[in-house]
């Protein structure tokens, strides 16, 4: 059995409370972790494209109001 296979089957043995509290700390665990790649992604560039995109857009009259 492979470890996500473990981790499944142990997950699905939670009782409500614990699973309760497992959702909890994954949903911090995974906005971190997403954080740290943006943040990754920014400092080596891999954004810039995306960001002159959205800048020409909003020049050109292409934005709206949110």
């Amino acid at each position: 059995m492979s470890e996500i296979e473990q981790l499944e089957q142990r997950i699905e043995n939670l009782s409500p409370q614990d699973l309760a509290k497992f959702r909890a700390w994954f949903v911090e665990f995974d906005a971190r972790v997403w954080d740290a790649q943006i943040e990754a992604d920014a400092k080596a560039g891999k954004l810039d494209g995306l960001i002159t995109e959205a800048l020409a857009d909003y020049k050109a009259g292409k934005a709206r109001v949110l």
